[in-house]
């Protein structure tokens, strides 16, 4: 079995962000890490959307990111730390869209280790230095210059080790232009390993260390260093010279401390606190991440609460001494694991889980009456400030990038009846948890509808002058008239406008010289600026049945399949009409280009069907020039110029290699056809099919991103663009339409205007580029599994919550808090206090921004939910009393019950702890499923000894993985009946497959066991088990011998039994067969092999057989805690797999990752890679520079146009 890795969706949570002007000019860009890939956004300081410019995947793990720039310097480059052992530094190319990698020093292994540096980067201020370190022992500082050529310079590195030294943090300090200095979070753990009472490790403090890189003499030295009163979890550099103090803030446990070198006394201020909060108040509080904001006259800091409050902070200084901290409540947003404060006013908010958001900063919250709390202000030890939370105030949300990190589990189904099949997931965490609805689709904003009197038959829209920058009039046809309309602030009728009104109309176009032209059955009208008419009119009887325009040509058909060729100067006709041997069905022509006089040439599609390419060069008009044949006859043409976005004149060279014109053919079978047409000879070349829909395919020409792309209508609407180099073709997610045209104005500057029935429709295309749509209903607690009810297509979801109070819990703590609020006023205090608690009771800030309280361990919220998928109603909610926590689910037909009668089986545990497992107790719940699936009722709990986290339905009975036990229930009146049990697993079963008479048991770190139930002796027999060790998060049966398993390292790998395997195997209950027969590595005498093994990079949460296109072939499809869904795709041919397996081999060398880690080693993590070849890098050959893409080309015996057709086949056949 040979694989081949795609990603559909890449990773959506962010780990780092980072923000500057990376282009070089003034703009503000932001670069995130999404664990493996690199991208740049770009928030558009008009609208506040934020674009994605460009994403590369760099087949490593980014573990820091920095951005710097030189002194005196404008543009910021970006350092990279990773696991490849090396400090990557990169800038990013406009002109070409890439990032360039500048420099590239190894100085240690690759992988993710203790002592290897990567973990941190801290920069000097002035970019004169950079420190790298591990999390152990290792730093490095590599000094940073110019040369004579401007050229960024790096040093050989200087080393900072101390052993037996742990670092938590480290940044630089601004020490204007003394030498740079470096602050580091360290604890030494020298004490605490040699004492093994472990006293020591209760008192080892951590300390603050400076390290300088005196530049004198080219080393680093230990400056100076402090231990710390509490714990800290990170550091913020203070702007120094003439913005500021310098030094460092120290963000610890409970308090916020400011300390600096020299005189400077320690300022301390304790971190506020919610009022009346239903947190345990003994739970310390800590910032969680931070963001600085400098302007030539004042700085600031932003700094995050890990409950989600932003609090402002500020120093107040005397002579360069800073006297106190003073800090202010700014607003609440979701927990973030980067903020960055633009100079254009946005903050962006990278969030831990779920969505991103982008905020404009409307106000700094100086002149509020919100409290502001200063380290002067008297406090006894261990007390704190109070805050109230609010609704934001100085924040405005102008955008939000969607995120499905974490998705918890996933189902491919087609639950909405569409075809096309839908992605059902469990996404986020906490309060901010919620069901998503993927669909393979563009999302479409609706920007107007309006109703027509009548079904229109077409569309249009032109401009007045050929340079207008909006369009001036839409034109609708009807079968027996035409109506104008003006696009202005609202869109209205117009009379004046010299088109022929009582006519239906074929095609109009602007033309060059500011005329329009309106062909229409009975001849062509010519309205010039000045409003005058030129008419030409049909010959005798026959009327014109098809045409095509553009600015400065015309070509009709006559019935009877003539052709007229005019140019448009003075509606001048060619001299020879050309008589066609059969019908004309339809024409095309493309967009004159820029320079010249005409196009060259007319594409003609034939009722014999064929598509012709006419020559329309005054030598030899008319003439046939090539001719392909069609499967069916064609339904609509359109030629579009595609592959270059920036039209930059000084590239002329790069304008000519990438930008080619495309013949696309829209056939009656429903089928779309892209061929290359060769702009000198009119050859057509390298034809690519894909499948649309039931209804003929119509095509339309529309601008998107300054460039042509093409919209195919057939039961669905599809659009063919060019984005990031590579050409996508999806369908948007809307109703299906007729017929459309491109539309711009003031409002809409790239959207089209399209019918359907008897309504006009203005729609927008904003996030090009996604290959899916998403719908969100919120969910109450963090997802963790749910089942689809067969018949009504109901999800039944099972939410639960670790540290979390349940509703009621909640209910009860506020009023025994109010209680108490009116038991601590004295007499005076009573009507206050009352109040005060009354207000308490009443005030509601949602949990999903605000978060919920944290209940402490062992705490435990559930609730089980039936919902409807298409329209997210919620049937029923079943909520579990505090501290139950639902583990598994599933549904369960027994025997001897009625035969559509489910059973949904719920295990649940009591009083679970997570560290070491421990529980109170365990159950399984029986529950009766009506068959509207919108009722449950519970029958009977059974109790269990251990915690049931697998459930599996197996021949009318239920197995339950209770712990380490493997046991087999059937439906008893008062409780389910045990009826056998395997106790040989070793450590904790996690998930059970079932098929046929063979059961899939995963253990938690032992792979996963291969068991036989025998009948006639009622046993569950281990017939074979896996030789590797596998930490197992999902399993999905393939076939009844193959099994494919994922596991928390991020690795997918298939299991197979060889051939020779028998599951008839006899259990030995005297004992004395298994001396001799133990086997091999004291598991079971068969083992399994191991057909394909691949590293993902992120943690894999679910695996699942499917097709994702209607008509394609199955694909496993898996999907990951960062949000990314991939598929595995089987080759088919051995020929492919040759050839995409030498494409592998020549990228891995021509195109080395980003950050310096070897791919094939990235790939083989754990296990080494087999017999699975990576898609992601194989596709990245489509951005590579033409000559490198020649050259490997004509390694593989190929054309680069084969080989991108080779990669874009191989996804169009299983997935989008």
């Amino acid at each position: 079995m040979f694989l081949y890795n795609l990603t559909l969706q890449r990773a959506t949570g962010i780990t780092h962000a980072i923000h500057g002007n990376f282009s070089g000019t003034k703009i503000q860009e932001i670069v995130i890490s999404r664990g493996k890939s690199l991208e740049l956004l770009r928030p558009d300081t008009n609208t506040g959307k934020v674009h994605t410019v460009l994403t590369v995947e760099i087949f490593g793990v980014i573990r820091s990111l920095m951005a710097f720039r030189l002194t005196g310097g404008t543009k910021d480059y970006i350092i990279v730390g990773s696991d490849s052992g090396r400090i990557v530094i990169l800038e990013y190319i406009p002109a070409k869209n890439i990032f360039d990698k500048l420099h590239q020093e190894t100085f240690g292994k690759s992988g993710c280790r203790r002592i290897v540096p990567g973990q941190y980067i801290a920069l000097d201020p002035k970019g004169r230095g950079v420190m790298i370190g591990g999390i152990e022992k290792q730093k490095l500082v590599f000094i940073l210059n110019r040369d004579s050529e401007a050229r960024l310079t790096i040093s050989s590195p200087l080393e900072a080790h101390k052993s037996n030294t742990l670092v938590y943090h480290m940044v630089g300090v601004d020490a204007e232009y003394d030498n740079p200095m470096f602050a580091c979070l360290e604890i030494d753990y020298e004490e605490a390993d040699s004492d093994p009472t472990g006293e020591a490790a209760q008192k080892t403090q951590q300390t603050l260390t400076f390290y300088e890189l005196d530049l004198g003499v080219n080393h680093v030295v230990r400056k100076y260093s402090e231990p710390l009163e509490e714990h800290a979890n990170f550091l913020v550099t203070v702007p120094g010279g003439k913005d500021g103090p310098s030094g460092v803030l120290i963000c610890s446990e409970n308090y916020l401390t400011y300390k600096n070198l020299g005189d400077q006394p320690d300022i301390r201020c304790p971190i506020p606190r919610r009022r009346n909060d239903l947190d345990d108040p003994e739970r310390g509080m800590i910032f969680v991440c931070s963001a600085t904001h400098k302007t030539k006259s004042m700085f600031f800091f932003l700094a995050q609460t890990e409950q989600g409050d932003i609090f402002k902070i500020t120093l107040e200084t005397d002579d360069d001494m800073v006297t106190e901290i003073k800090l202010k409540y700014f607003d609440t947003v979701p927990v973030a694991t980067a903020m960055c404060v633009m100079k254009t006013g946005f903050l962006f908010v990278a969030s831990e889980f779920g969505n991103h958001y982008l905020y404009q900063i409307a106000h700094l919250g100086d002149d509020d009456d919100e409290l502001e709390f200063s380290s002067a202000m008297p406090l006894e030890e261990g007390d704190t400030f109070f805050f109230a939370p609010r609704p934001l105030r100085n924040l405005v949300l102008v955008d939000e990038l969607e995120s499905l990190s974490p998705i918890l589990s996933c189902k491919v189904a087609d639950l909405a009846g569409e075809d096309t099949p839908q992605l059902y997931m469990l996404c986020g965490r906490g309060p901010r948890s919620s069901l998503r609805v993927l669909r393979h689709g563009l999302e479409v904003s609706e920007m107007a509808v309006s109703e027509l009197p009548a079904n229109p038959n077409a569309v249009w829209t032109v401009k007045k002058k050929n340079d207008d920058k909006y369009d001036a009039y839409i034109i609708v046809s009807f079968l027996n008239a035409t109506l104008v309309l003006s696009i202005g602030e609202t869109v209205e009728e117009v009379t004046d406008s010299g088109f022929l009104g009582t006519t239906p109309t074929l095609s109009c176009s602007a033309l060059s010289d500011d005329a329009l032209i309106q062909v229409y059955p009975d001849g062509i009208r010519q309205i010039c600026a000045d409003k005058r008419v030129n008419e030409w009119k049909a010959p005798g009887k026959k009327t014109i049945v098809k045409c095509a325009v553009n600015q400065r040509q015309v070509v009709i058909a006559l019935s009877g399949g003539e052709l007229v060729y005019f140019e448009m100067d003075r509606l001048h006709e060619y001299k020879e009409r050309k008589r066609m041997n059969s019908d004309v069905v339809c024409m095309a022509l493309a967009n004159v280009p820029p320079g010249e006089q005409r196009s060259w040439f007319l594409a003609v599609g034939l009722a014999d069907s064929t598509v012709r390419i006419m020559s329309l060069d005054p030598n030899d008009c008319l003439s046939p020039r090539s001719m392909q044949a069609l499967p069916v006859c064609a339904e609509s043409l359109c030629i579009v110029e595609m592959g270059c976005t920036e039209r930059n004149p000084e590239d002329a060279a790069a304008a000519s290699t990438t930008s080619s014109l495309y013949l696309n053919i829209g056939l009656q079978n429903g089928a779309l056809l892209r061929t290359v047409l060769d702009p000198v000879s009119g050859d057509l070349t390298d034809t690519r099919t894909r499948y649309l829909g039931s209804r003929p395919v119509k095509l339309f020409r529309i601008q998107m991103h300054n460039s042509e792309a093409v919209l195919a209508m057939s039961s669905r609407s599809w659009l063919s663009y060019y984005y990031q180099s590579r050409f996508y073709l999806t369908p948007l997610s809307y109703e299906s339409l007729e017929y459309a045209s491109g539309f711009s104005s003031e409002q809409c500057p790239e959207g089209i205007v399209a019918i359907s029935t008897n309504t006009l429709r203005i729609l927008a295309l904003e996030k090009l580029g996604a290959v899916f749509n998403q719908i969100s209903f919120p969910l109450e607690y963090t997802p963790r599994k749910f089942v689809i009810h067969p018949e009504t297509s109901n999800l039944i979801i099972l939410e639960t919550e670790h540290n979390a109070y349940t509703e009621e819990t909640k209910k009860q703590r506020r009023l025994q808090m109010a209680e108490e609020m009116r038991e601590a006023a004295g007499e005076e205090e009573q009507e206050l206090a009352k109040e005060m608690a009354d207000a308490f009771l009443n005030e509601d800030l949602p949990e999903n921004i605000f978060s919920a309280p944290k209940a402490g361990h062992g705490m435990w919220a559930s609730t089980l939910r039936i919902q409807d998928p298409v329209h997210g109603t919620t049937h029923k909610i079943n909520r579990f009393v505090q501290n139950e926590a639902a583990m598994s689910l599933t549904l369960v037909k027994f025997h001897g019950q009625p035969e559509h009668q489910w059973f949904l089986i719920v295990g649940v545990s009591r009083d679970l702890f997570l560290n070491p497992r421990q529980c109170s107790a365990g159950y399984l719940d029986t529950y009766k499923v009506d068959p509207s699936c919108r009722e449950i009722e519970l029958i009977h709990r059974t109790p269990v000894d251990e915690v049931p986290y697998a459930l599996c339905a197996y021949n009318g009975r239920l197995l339950a993985g209770v712990g380490r036990m493997l046991r087999m229930y059937d439906l008893g009146k008062k409780k389910l009946l045990r009826k056998c049990e395997n106790k040989h697993i070793p450590n904790l079963i996690v998930n059970i497959q079932a098929m046929g008479k063979r059961i899939y048991v995963a253990d938690v770190q032992e792979s996963v066991y291969l068991i036989r139930y025998k009948r006639a002796e009622n046993q569950l027999i281990i017939f074979a088990d896996d030789t590797h060790p596998r930490w197992i998060t999902c399993t999905s049966i393939l076939d009844y011998d193959t099994v494919a398993t994922a596991d928390k390292f991020g690795n997918i790998a298939i299991v197979r039994l060889p051939p020779n395997i028998s599951d008839d195997v006899d259990e030995d209950p005297t004992g004395n067969k298994a001396l001799w027969d133990r086997g091999l590595l004291n598991g079971a005498s068969q083992k399994a092999d191991t057909v394909a093994t691949f590293h993902v990079g992120e943690t894999v949460t679910s695996l699942q057989k499917a097709t994702l296109i209607p008509g394609g072939w199955e694909s496993l499809i898996y999907t990951t805690l960062s949000g990314t869904v991939g598929v595995l795709v089987p080759f088919t041919a051995h020929e492919d797999h040759d050839f995409f397996q030498h494409l592998e081999m020549y990228m891995r060398s021509e195109n080395s990752p980003l950050c310096g880690r070897d791919h094939l080693s990235y790939r083989s993590y754990y296990y080494p890679v087999k017999n699975v070849i990576d898609g992601d890098l194989c596709e990245q050959y489509n951005s590579l520079d033409p000559a490198k893409q020649k050259s490997i080309a004509n390694d593989l015996e190929r054309t680069p146009a084969e080989v991108s057709k080779k990669l874009e086949d191989i996804r169009t056949r299983y997935a989008f």
